[in-house]
């Protein structure tokens, strides 16, 4: 479990195929100081599960299904990529809960400059827009993030947007992302569990009626 506040910003090293998938080495001097064989350690959102290490980097398995739905698929070595520990159970909630698990990819349509902050529009999928919801929390690239605005319910082209301040602008890939590129996306878990709830109709009992 992390809570979308990055630590440091790695990169990859090494992208090698392993199966249907790839072996992916990290450089994160601060996330290999006390981590161990098997420790989570999320990768610009991505959930990975470290099989080796050393000085000052680590190497962990990327399945399928998770190059599927994030921007690991087309992954190559020198990328920069948001590091995130696995939160201590005594540490504080700095961020929202994020689980590392993506939910699929957007594409950054628009960048606006403020005097002292960014305004950034995403394109989402259609399926993820119904999860994202104006003040609300959403993950990009592993950074929690407060939604600031969203596309209307019928919009044909789904679309959220986010405030960069200039510490997530510093701290984070966010900084030197361009408009085309593709951001991976984790929607809030609460909200992915009132859509699970709603595909299920009500029993008699849950109705007000008796068994």
């Amino acid at each position: 479990m992390f809570t979308g506040i990055i630590e440091e910003q790695g990169s990859l090293t090494a992208v090698e195929p392993s199966g249907d998938g790839v072996r992916v080495t990290v450089r994160a001097p601060l996330a290999v100081t006390d981590a161990g064989h098997g420790d989570s350690i999320s990768v610009s959102g991505v959930c990975l599960t470290v099989v080796d290490q050393g000085e000052d980097w680590f190497t962990a398995d990327v399945m399928r299904q998770t190059l599927d739905l994030s921007t690991l698929d087309d992954a190559q070595p020198g990328r920069a990529v948001n590091i995130e520990r696995a939160t201590a159970a005594h540490g504080r909630l700095g961020g929202h809960i994020v689980q590392g698990h993506i939910d699929g990819t957007g594409t950054i349509a628009e960048i606006r400059p403020g005097d002292r902050w960014q305004v950034v529009r995403i394109g989402i999928p259609a399926r993820l827009a119904p999860l994202v919801v104006d003040k609300g929390s959403i993950a990009i690239d592993g950074i929690s993030l407060t939604v600031s605005a969203v596309s209307d319910a019928d919009a044909a082209e789904p679309w959220l947007e986010v405030s960069l301040i200039p510490e997530t602008l510093e701290a984070t890939t966010l900084g030197a992302a361009a408009v085309g590129d593709r951001v991976n996306l984790e929607t809030d878990i609460l909200a992915r569990h009132v859509r699970r709830l709603l595909a299920f109709p009500l029993s008699p009992t849950e109705e007000g009626g008796s068994e």
